[in-house]
């Protein structure tokens, strides 16, 4: 009988043997991209690249932190660990024989978590009995059993290591508000490998070892948000400029929550969001799109989209008064400003890119020149024109450490008056071209590498809908002018539109965050 191993190898032969690369020519990027989608809604955007023998690859799901629900928020960065523990073929000794444990697993699980929530609540100043705390040592004991039995069968690692031994470079996955990610880099005549390898993720996944990952997320919830003096600040923040809708929540999701996610709760996440008709595939590299075409049909026209979900309908009001919040913690002070603005594809946002470059991007502009290289008042200044997403109304965001002795004070009343500059002085032509000219390279550069490009290609494919936003937006960023920068600069940074976070020292040290004397836009 044959291993688990030499089943999936039989299945990367058969695909191989009809699978040839070839050479063609290289006319522009618009009419290169060869764009199909399957009967079941998968999209696939291709680009041939002849100059060596590799090919990039970037799977895109259109699915997030916005498309959890109160009481499971962190669902989709649980499920994107869970994706690299395996199928049913890989990352398993024998699945017959560890499916049955891992289902045992996974209700004794629940039921223990239920049992220790219910006994919490229910024993708060009392003494519970014996006969609870019996049950419950009991389901703990059971617990640790399986998850002993269960991980005898795990082969850990297998998905990495597999694309490792077969020139994989570049493994990697990030979840976002609007958006999940998978990417790799392989030489050309390994896609048979990795078509068998993600169409099987994206049917048959298994979540092996779930409560260790979940561990591991909590662990990565206290390292980046709750002990880091940054991620706290920008958690706080953005909860704050986010009243109603979904971007509030981090996307790692809030701490009772991650707790409570069950093995039921991430499967039925995955089954109503990991479908085929949710995902986008951008390949780029030494290919022939035809015979891709043949092996992605083989592979994943076999999966049946997911049922249809219903559209996402929470809107942000509109805010109306500034927004102000503290959060103590024993680090130097930061600042974090946030103007909400328009989503992507609004003829605004286009402008936002801009006023972005002018204030932040490079040794020259404006808020580094001021602030950090002449004044010496800042250590540093950043912005951000989307920030936390971009497929619903967002925000622009500008962050700024003090250079000690300075405080956040003198810092948020300096970053006010380059706003209200905006406001009342013409950006002069020269300086507008020469940001125009150096967003117009940034997005030539973002498109060179073949990484680049399917990155490019699968981001917009997804939260616009459109490839070709890419390049519908390089038109749109050149045609912005002066105007339209005081227009928009006037309209949106304004007092009532705000959000601001300082970061201060814990309680009896001495608070250097007070509100500024200068205000703008009243």
């Amino acid at each position: 009988m044959m291993t688990h191993v030499s089943r999936f190898t039989m299945l990367l032969l058969a695909l191989a043997v009809s699978f040839d690369l070839s050479h063609a020519a290289s006319p522009g990027l618009a009419d290169r991209v060869v764009e199909q989608k399957l009967a079941n809604g998968l999209t696939v955007l291709m680009v041939e690249r002849h100059q060596t023998p590799v090919v990039s690859l970037n799977m895109t799901f259109r699915v997030g932190g916005v498309n959890e629900q109160v009481g499971q928020t962190g669902l989709a960065h649980l499920y994107e660990h869970m994706a690299f523990k395996g199928t049913r073929t890989v990352g398993t000794k024998d699945y017959e024989k560890e499916r049955p444990i891992l289902e045992e697993l996974f209700r004794v699980g629940t039921e223990l978590e239920q049992r220790q929530r219910e006994f919490a609540r229910k024993n708060v100043g009392k003494s519970a009995s014996s006969e609870e705390r019996t049950a419950i040592e009991g389901l703990q004991k059971r617990f640790t059993e399986l998850q002993e039995k269960a991980g005898q069968f795990v082969a850990g690692n297998e998905m990495a290591l597999l694309y490792q031994r077969h020139g994989g470079v570049g493994l990697n996955a990030a979840t976002g508000k609007d958006m999940t990610r998978y990417t790799i880099s392989l030489p050309a005549n390994r896609l048979p490998l990795w078509a068998a390898l993600e169409a099987d993720r994206m049917a048959h996944p298994v979540l092996r070892e779930f409560y260790k990952e979940r561990g591991v997320v909590m662990e990565e919830r206290r390292l980046r948000n709750d002990d880091s003096a940054n991620g706290l600040l920008f958690e706080t923040f953005t909860s704050a400029a986010f009243r109603a809708h979904q971007y509030g929540i981090p996307t790692i999701g809030w701490e009772s929550d991650i707790l409570s996610l069950t093995p039921a709760d991430t499967e039925a996440f995955f089954k109503a969001h990991y479908g085929p008709d949710n995902a986008t595939i951008a390949i780029v590299g030494d290919i022939n799109p035809k015979e891709v075409m043949a092996l992605i049909e083989q592979t994943f026209g076999k999966i049946p989209a997911a049922p249809p979900q219903p559209s996402m309908v929470t809107v942000e009001p509109p805010q109306r008064g500034e927004r102000r919040v503290e959060v103590e913690f024993d680090a130097e002070p930061s600042l974090a400003i946030g103007f909400h603005k328009p989503a992507l594809g609004h003829p605004d946002d286009y402008v936002f890119d801009v006023i972005d470059a002018v204030l932040t991007d490079g040794l020259t502009s404006r808020l580094y020149a001021n602030l950090v290289r002449e004044k010496r008042i800042a250590a540093s200044v950043n912005s951000d024109a989307n920030y936390p997403g971009v497929r619903s109304p967002n925000l622009f965001v500008l962050n700024a450490t003090p250079l000690a002795p300075h405080t956040t004070a003198e810092i948020e009343a300096a970053i006010y008056a380059e706003l209200d500059r905006l406001k009342t002085e013409p950006v002069s032509a020269r300086e507008l071209e020469k940001v125009l000219n150096n967003l117009d390279a940034d997005l030539v550069r973002a498109l060179r590498s073949n990484g680049g490009l399917a990155s490019q290609l699968a981001l917009y494919q997804t939260v616009a809908e459109d490839w070709r936003y890419a390049l519908k937006a390089r038109d749109k960023i050149a045609a912005v002018t002066t105007a339209d920068i005081q227009r928009v600069a006037v309209e949106y940074f304004t007092k009532s539109n705000r959000t601001v976070a300082t970061l201060v020292k814990k309680a009896g040290e001495k608070n250097v965050a007070a509100a500024p004397k200068h205000e703008v836009g009243r």
